[in-house]
């Protein structure tokens, strides 16, 4: 029996036994959770040992464990639960004249500002419509989409190797900002150089961002790095908080500072930056068409892209 056989043998039960057990690694937690006995669940995971011809778990004196397969195995019951819960929500909205669900990933930054108008607008135009925004890194993002636990992202691509597997369509650009808290001694300087404020400590963002990268380029450029203590977290509001506090500096995006800078919370810091920050896009699965919801959303945020910074 092929493996493509097997897969269509697992039923409902079956893939809510494998994903409650890989939540609790428990097998009388799981029964418990299901209504079950506990040598009912125990014959269910027998029957799926079965089908895939191929132990899952190891079995120990106070648990379970995961081997390779049943690693592999767990994954794709939550990849199909999430996707038939999906499937029911979407269809009990659309039965009851709504508009469906659709969830978006988004980067924190100059993605924002369109993110927020173009919600603004489709719920103007689908009012019914369910949407869930999850902000986060691209890197997080990218497998989240992998995942099919989001429709769509707009982020970067992190690796070279994603562009056969997603489509991307540019957007916009962005640009950084050196920013510190409004006692900052550099503020109101000038003529600052980059070296000038390698003494400085800094918050960064994890290094698996691209404006870490940009961040390490242009430390790179000038032979140097910081040397007076590093804070790394991709929480902006906890980076404003330290800034209040300390004299530290930070490396942000432009549209999402500026609001901050005018309200006197933040100051900037005047020094010129290399203009190295990647553009950012709407990042879709490859070959893969959109939901209606999903299309309908990408229509509105190709219309609400800034007009004058189209790609040539």
């Amino acid at each position: 029996m092929s493996l493509a056989q097997a897969c269509a043998r697992l039923r409902f039960r079956h893939l809510q036994l494998l994903d409650l057990l890989g939540q609790t690694r428990n097998l009388r937690l799981a029964a418990e959770q299901m209504h079950l006995t506990q040598p009912a669940a125990t014959k269910i995971l027998m029957d799926i040992e079965q089908i895939l011809e191929a132990r899952l778990f190891d079995r120990l004196p106070r648990g379970m464990r995961p081997n390779e397969l049943g690693l592999f195995t767990l994954r794709y019951a939550e990849a199909a639960l999430a996707g038939q819960r999906k499937f029911v929500d979407e269809f009990n909205a659309l039965k009851q004249g709504g508009h469906g669900h659709l969830a978006i990933g988004a980067i924190t930054g100059s993605a924002a500002r369109l993110l927020t108008a173009s919600v603004v607008e489709i719920q103007r135009l689908r009012p019914l419509l369910v949407i869930k925004i999850l902000e986060q890194s691209s890197d997080q993002l990218i497998s989240w989409l992998a995942e099919r636990r989001i429709d769509l992202m707009i982020g970067r691509f992190t690796d070279e190797s994603q562009r056969a597997q997603f489509s991307y369509e540019r957007l916009s650009s962005e640009q950084l900002q050196v920013v510190a808290g409004l006692h900052h001694p550099l503020r109101g300087a000038h003529d600052l150089e980059l070296t000038q404020l390698t003494r400085w400590p800094w918050i960064l963002y994890p290094a698996s961002t691209a404006v870490r990268k940009v961040c390490d380029d242009i430390f790179g450029s000038t032979g140097l790095a910081p040397t007076s203590g590093v804070v790394e977290t991709p929480s902006f509001l906890f980076a404003l908080e330290l800034m209040q506090i300390t004299d530290m500096l930070s490396l942000q995006p432009a549209a999402l500072v500026d609001k901050y800078v005018h309200k006197g919370l933040l100051s900037r810091i005047p020094v010129e930056l290399p203009d190295r920050m990647p553009d950012y896009g709407l990042i879709t699965r490859l070959d893969e068409p959109p939901t209606p919801a999903a299309q309908a959303f990408i229509t509105v945020l190709r219309r609400m892209a800034d007009p004058g910074d189209e790609p040539a």
